[in-house]
Formats: structure tokens, sequence, C-alpha cells
């Protein structure tokens, strides 16, 4: 038996997570016994679905759900050996058993860093893929709309689309974000929301309207959008991160729906596994060609976790927010 740590909601957030609501705790972990194995984290996934769960979902005094990479340290399961790279959404734990359910052995490319498997060859990669080619149905040469397209899933659909044919716009936050989506990922044009009038520059650089809106915001990204939208467009919905904390705008334009016939449908990452293996073929391909392109902000050290969660809605992370914890 060995002892390790997690990390703990420990009270529920009023609006913004912050320090005080969790914990680092350390717990035993027992050896592996017939049938299970013991796993060791590598990296972390800190993602804005995260959050809403904190609200209901989440335990309180339980590790903090979520997924990583680990090594197989103990197996007396045969479907692993020891020393096994595996995929697993066990939570945080530096250290955990299972029985391998919910846990599957990673087939690592490698040519590739193994990081990317937790964003671009991961679940934020299916989610731009399927979202974007599944949900809203992408033709070639589309206008297209991307909300938050300097994060970790953003950046990704952005990329496909242009790899697609597609007039491509983007918001993001920063300039910093904003000038690597222009200069080096290549969208057509960006919108700094903090610093524009996003209704007003979204008009400006639309001027052919948009088929596909990819939502990650909600609020006054999609208040913007709707009157833009082409006939029958669709908007696959990813995520609502202004509301996360219980704040955000008013949406006063849904009735653009009605008489644009645009379809609006959310979706998960689990919802495309008809398109599993075109995924993983083409992402491999434009990973290693170098056409999609992307950026990672990576703590080092376990315990940093909670930061990494509060950073997201900081506007601290550029790409995929990740907790490195061991080589």
């Amino acid at each position: 038996m060995t002892i390790a740590r997690q990390i703990h909601l420990v009270r529920r957030p009023k609006g913004k997570p912050v320090q005080e609501d969790f914990a680092l705790v350390e717990a035993p972990v027992a050896d592996a016994a017939d049938g299970e194995i013991q796993v060791t984290a590598l990296l972390m996934s800190v993602d804005p679905y995260m959050r809403p769960r904190l609200d209901a979902d989440q335990a309180l005094d339980a590790p903090l759900l979520g997924g990583g990479i680990g090594r197989v340290t103990q197996s007396k399961n045969p479907k692993f050996k020891e020393g096994d790279l595996v995929r697993h959404s066990a939570g945080f734990r530096e250290t955990f058993v299972s029985d391998g359910r919910g846990v599957s052995v990673l087939n690592r490319d490698p040519e590739l860093p193994l990081s990317v498997y937790m964003h671009a060859l991961g679940g934020t990669g299916v989610t731009a893929y399927g979202g974007l080619l599944g949900t809203g149905a992408l033709k070639d040469g589309e206008q297209v709309f991307v909300s938050t397209a300097g994060g970790a899933v953003g950046s990704v659909v952005a990329q496909i689309a242009k790899i697609k044919g597609c007039y491509v716009v983007g918001s993001t936050g920063t300039d910093e974000k904003a000038a690597w989506l222009k200069g080096e990922v290549g969208i057509d044009a960006v919108i700094n929301y903090k610093k524009e009038n996003l209704a007003e520059a979204l008009k400006a650089a639309t001027p052919n309207g948009i088929d596909v809106y990819f939502e990650n915001v909600g609020g006054a990204h999609l208040d913007a959008a709707l009157p833009r939208m082409n006939l029958r467009g669709r908007i696959p919905v990813c995520g609502m991160i202004s509301t996360y904390n219980g704040d955000g705008e008013g949406v006063k334009n849904l009735f653009s729906l009605i008489y644009g016939r645009i379809r609006m449908e959310g979706f998960v990452a689990g919802d495309f596994p008809h398109l599993n293996a075109d995924f993983l073929a083409d992402m491999t391909h434009w990973l290693k060609s170098g056409k999609i392109k992307y950026q990672e902000t990576i703590l080092d050290g376990f315990e940093r976790a909670s930061e990494g969660l509060i950073g997201l809605f900081e506007g601290k992370n550029n790409g995929k927010m990740l907790i490195h914890i061991a080589d």
C-alpha cells in the first residue's frame, strides 16, 4: 500500500472557483488485486466542462472528476501489462487502482509528443472534429465563425475549417491569441471581443454571412451570430462558458432561428464513435504534416490542478491547459 495525493472539492463555488474551494489530500492506495491494475498519473486535463459539474455532479470531499494519461505500475489484469500508457477518467488522483473499466491502452505514435493525446488527438480533437463535421455538417468552402478560437477546441475547429477550404472568422480575448490565430493558424479574420463591439465587428467580418457557427461561449456571442446566420445555417453547441459561473448576457435574437430555418444542436465528444477511425487518421496526418498547429499551457506539479481550473476562467491559458505530474 502506498500514499498518494488527490485534489478534492471541499465546497461549492459561488461564481468563479477560488483556491479555498479545493484541497490537496493524501489517501492510501492499495496494491492491485486479481483483475485490477494500479496506475500512476503522468498528465491531467483541465477543461471548461469541469466547472458546471462542481455545482451538482461532483461529490464534495472526493477527487475532482477528470481525465488524463497514466502508466500502469502494477497489473493483475490480462488486458494490461506493466509499463502500458493508458487513458483514464479516474479523476484527479496521483495513483489509483482500477478493474480496467474506463481505462484504455494508448497506442501512441512515437513521432508525436504525448501531450497531443490530451488535446488534438484526444477528447478535445474528437469534440472539434465531430462537432464541426458531424453535428455542424460542414461543407467545403462554407462561411464559419468560431467563438474562443484561441482555445483548445476552438483552435482545432478553425483549422479543420481552413483545411476544408472555408472562410473562417474567430473571436478571442487577447491580442496575443489574435496574433497567433491570424499569423500562425492563418484564419481569415479575428475579433478581439474585449476591445471591439462584437456585433459590429462580426457583421463587418462576415459579408457573406455564416453557414456554421461553432458555439463555445453563448450570451453576447450567440446574440451577435444569430442575425448573421445564412438560410439553413447550423450552430453546433459545444459549450456556453459565459454562463458557467452563474453570470453571462441574455440572448435577444433567438427568433432568427425561425425565419432562417437554423438548426442549433448540442453535442458531446461521445456522440461520434462512427467517426473515430477517420478522426484518428486525419488528425494524425494533419499534425505530422503541420496542417494543425496547437498551443499548450502546462503547469508542472499535481498540486497545481485547481490553479489550472481557476486559470481557465481568467484567460490564463493559451490553448490546452494541462497538468504535468511525471515524465
